[in-house]
């Protein structure tokens, strides 16, 4: 048994506002889930962020109120969270007096976004992102799938799908066939379950394919190992679905 997880990156619709759609997961046998989980979450303790989601575009965001207090990198972690709160509060307060549509509302959300990790520098987040790719590199057990999908070049028409619908087919149909790829002689089946970062609007729509897949198989493979539809989770619980996202 395998479990697939799935994140996405960019934007599906054409020509939307990335250039690029890329949908990746991961997949890791059942036996070895526990302890994967277990060194994502112990380098991520180390940096004090254990209880912390491990959310790749945000860590690696500068954040220039860090810049603005003096001696940053020699602080201890309490002192560095602090003195960038009081940075940002400042620059959310002189957003309000502007009184003007001057993007407080985006400002202020980025920073809940990036909160978690202001004790750190830019180096630290950069090393710490390093650091868990080079350990998810040494997994000799997972399996990387991934569609990688150049929007200038897609026609939906001659497709006959959208950009997230080609990705998804391409993903399970690889996922698929690794599974009957790796079984032992035929003696045991494997199976597979696919676990993806949640959003109501592709639940509903990948469910639907997946539901078509049983049915009717993709344009490349039947599809006989993969279990139910896609299971839906918020990736800030789940480890391995930022690991995908990473």
């Amino acid at each position: 048994m395998y479990l697939c997880y799935v994140d996405e990156s960019g934007t599906p619709e054409v020509p939307g506002n990335t250039s690029h759609f890329v949908l990746a997961a991961i997949s890791i046998p059942i036996w070895h889930w526990r302890d994967a989980d277990y060194e994502v979450a112990a380098i991520l303790r180390k940096y004090g962020l254990a209880e912390e989601e491990l959310h790749t575009a945000w860590l690696l965001r500068k954040y220039p109120e860090q810049l603005r207090v003096t001696d940053f990198d020699s602080l201890a972690w309490a002192m560095r969270r602090s003195a960038v709160e009081r940075e940002r509060n400042g620059v959310l307060l002189a957003l309000q007096k502007a009184r003007k549509n001057n993007g407080y509302q985006q400002q202020k959300k980025t920073f809940a976004h990036t909160r978690a990790y202001t004790h750190l520098t830019f180096d630290e987040r950069v090393a710490l992102v390093r650091e868990v790719a080079d350990k998810v590199s040494s997994w000799g057990f997972a399996r990387l799938f991934a569609e990688c999908v150049d929007k200038i070049h897609f026609d939906p028409v001659r497709a006959g799908c959208t950009v997230d619908e080609q990705a998804f087919e391409q993903v399970v149909s690889r996922f698929e066939q690794f599974l009957v790829n790796t079984e032992e002689n035929g003696t045991q089946k494997n199976f597979g379950l696919l676990v993806h970062d949640n959003n109501q609007t592709v639940a509903r729509k990948h469910t639907q394919l997946m539901r078509s897949f049983h049915t009717k198989g993709t344009l490349w493979t039947r599809v006989s190992r993969l279990l139910e539809t896609p299971l839906f989770v918020d990736s800030s619980l789940t480890r391995m679905v930022q690991v995908a996202d990473l």
